[in-house]
C-alpha cells in the first residue's frame, strides 16, 4: 500500500512540474534539430566533506554536423549530509549566436542535490541558480528538476542503473518557465573511479529557434 502511494505521488510530483511549464506548441520542422552533447567530469575528494569539481562540454548543432558550444567548469562540492550535497561552481562558455559568431558567457551557479529516503529506488531533487553573465543582458535562471532512477539487478547487467529526469527553467528575461528538459537514460559503472552516462534528451522552447531539440548525449564521469 505505502509503495502504490509513493508511486502515485511520484507521478502527480512529474505532473507538477510538466504543469508549471509553459505549454509547448509543435515548430514547423525547419525549426527542429538534432544535437550531441558530451561531457567530461573529475570529481577529487580533498577530504570527508569536500571535493573538487571540473568538467568540459562539447554540443554539435545542425544535426551533429558543426562545433555550436564549448564549456569548462571549476566547483568545490560541499557534502553537508549524507543526503544533501551543494556545489557552487563557475563555467566559462563559448557559443555560437544565432549570427554563427562565437561570442563568451560566464556562468556563476549553485547547485543542491538532496537524495530522499527511498530504498526501492533512487529519488533526487535538484535546485540550480545560475547567474549568466553575456553579451547583451544578464539574466538568472532557477532550474529545479526531480530524478528517478532503478539499478537493475547484477543478474541482468551489472554496475546499470536506468533513470527519467523532468527539468524546466524559469528565467528573469521572459518571467516565466519558458524552457523545459525530459531526460531519459542509463550509467553504467565501468570500475571503482568511472562510469558513463549515455541519454536521449528532448527540450522544448518557446523563446529560441529551434524551439525543439533532441539531444543524444553522454557523460563520462572519473572519481577519486
Amino acid at each position: 500500500m505505502k509503495q502504490s502511494l509513493l508511486t502515485i505521488g511520484l507521478a502527480a510530483v512529474l505532473i507538477l512540474f510538466r504543469s508549471v511549464t509553459v505549454a509547448q506548441t509543435a515548430p514547423p520542422a525547419d525549426t527542429d534539430d538534432l544535437q550531441s552533447w558530451d561531457d567530461i567530469q573529475f570529481t577529487v575528494s580533498l577530504n570527508k566533506r569536500f571535493a573538487l569539481y571540473t568538467a568540459g562540454t562539447l554540443h554539435l548543432d545542425r544535426n551533429i554536423s558543426r562545433v555550436n558550444e564549448g564549456r569548462f567548469g571549476v566547483g568545490i562540492t560541499y557534502k553537508a549530509t549524507s543526503r544533501l550535497a551543494v556545489t557552487p561552481a563557475v563555467t566559462f562558455i563559448r557559443y555560437r549566436n544565432s549570427a554563427g559568431k562565437f561570442r563568451t558567457e560566464y556562468r556563476y551557479w549553485l547547485r543542491g542535490v538532496y537524495k530522499f529516503p527511498v530504498k526501492r529506488f533512487g529519488l533526487s531533487h535538484r535546485s540550480m541558480i545560475e547567474y549568466r553573465v553575456r553579451p547583451g543582458v544578464n539574466i538568472f535562471r532557477f532550474r529545479p528538476s526531480i530524478t528517478i532512477e532503478k539499478a537493475l539487478p547484477k543478474s541482468i547487467v551489472a554496475g546499470l542503473t536506468i533513470y527519467a529526469t523532468e527539468e524546466p527553467l524559469y528565467d528573469s528575461v521572459s518571467r516565466r518557465f519558458s524552457k523545459n528538459r525530459f531526460t531519459v537514460g542509463f550509467n553504467k559503472v565501468l570500475n571503482k573511479h568511472s562510469s558513463v552516462d549515455i541519454y536521449y534528451l528532448r527540450q522544448g522552447d518557446n523563446f529560441s529557434n529551434p524551439g525543439t531539440i533532441d539531444i543524444i548525449g553522454t557523460t563520462l564521469k572519473f572519481r577519486y
